[in-house]
């Protein structure tokens, strides 16, 4: 009896032993917890108190500042080089074309590069017999002059070079000069004087050294007129698809240039 009782005792206390787990797993949340409600250490910092313009922030906005005004500097110091090598080039433009000559005007009267100054100048290259391209190109240029007049008075000298010197002495350029513009001058020369101010003014012309004033020949030559500043240098050429309006336009730009750079208005 007594040895039977022992060992119900014994069996009856052996469901006692899950107690203690639930004890240890409840003294290791309340741990936690206790844990949970110390405060940080000290070396850092809760992130929703300082906001977002951290101190690294603030480094990336002034490097990013930084970093757009020398490229914005960089590409206006760009802007200006191209400025500069468009201006010599266009100084270079001029020089390459025109120069000294000497031609004879439809009055007899001796005429050279020094008689461009003091005016801006449209200078044609053609000849008396040209059917039709060469008195469409010189009303063009009337119709210029004209329209200049009007704007600015009389600020531009139109001037007429005939390729056919066999031809073209200066009776006949004067007396083919009379249908167009009043002002316009009308230049021949020699065949070799001719060919040197064609050579300086780039301008291609196909006429027979040896040609007959009675001759029957034709003439082929570049269809450019030229615009020559006040100081005698090259400007433009404008070529048949110009119009008068176009020609205008850029007298207009290259006037209002020249009195900027100038300071003051050039006396005509």
């Amino acid at each position: 009896m007594n040895t039977q009782l022992r060992l119900f005792t014994a069996r009856c206390s052996r469901p006692w032993r899950p107690q203690i787990l639930r004890r240890s797993v409840l003294a290791a949340s309340v741990c936690r917890r206790h844990n949970s409600t110390q405060p940080p250490p000290s070396g850092s910092r809760d992130r929703s108190a300082v906001g977002p313009f951290t101190p690294s922030a603030a480094a990336v906005f002034v490097l990013t500042g930084a970093g757009l005004y020398f490229y914005f500097k960089l590409e206006k110091d760009k802007i200006q080089e191209k400025k500069m090598k468009e201006l010599e080039n266009r100084k270079w433009g001029k020089a390459a074309v025109g120069g000294p000559f000497q031609l004879t005007t439809h009055k007899n009267e001796p005429f050279t590069e020094t008689n461009l100054l003091g005016k801006w100048s449209l200078i044609y290259f053609g000849f008396t017999n040209c059917p039709d391209i060469c008195p469409d190109e010189l009303d063009k240029m009337t119709e210029v002059v004209h329209k200049l007049d009007k704007l600015y008075g009389p600020i531009a000298q139109p001037i007429f070079i005939s390729v056919d010197p066999a031809r073209d002495p200066p009776s006949q350029v004067a007396h083919y000069v009379e249908d167009f513009h009043p002002r316009l001058i009308g230049l021949s020369g020699t065949y070799d004087q001719v060919k040197a101010v064609c050579k300086a003014y780039r301008v291609y012309f196909s006429t027979p050294k040896d040609a007959s004033p009675d001759g029957d020949y034709l003439v082929d030559h570049s269809i450019y007129f030229y615009l020559m500043d006040p100081e005698g240098e090259f400007v433009e050429a404008f070529g048949k698809s110009s119009t008068a309006d176009d020609v205008v336009k850029k007298v207009q730009e290259e006037v209002e240039k020249w009195e900027k750079e100038k300071g003051s208005k050039t006396t005509y």
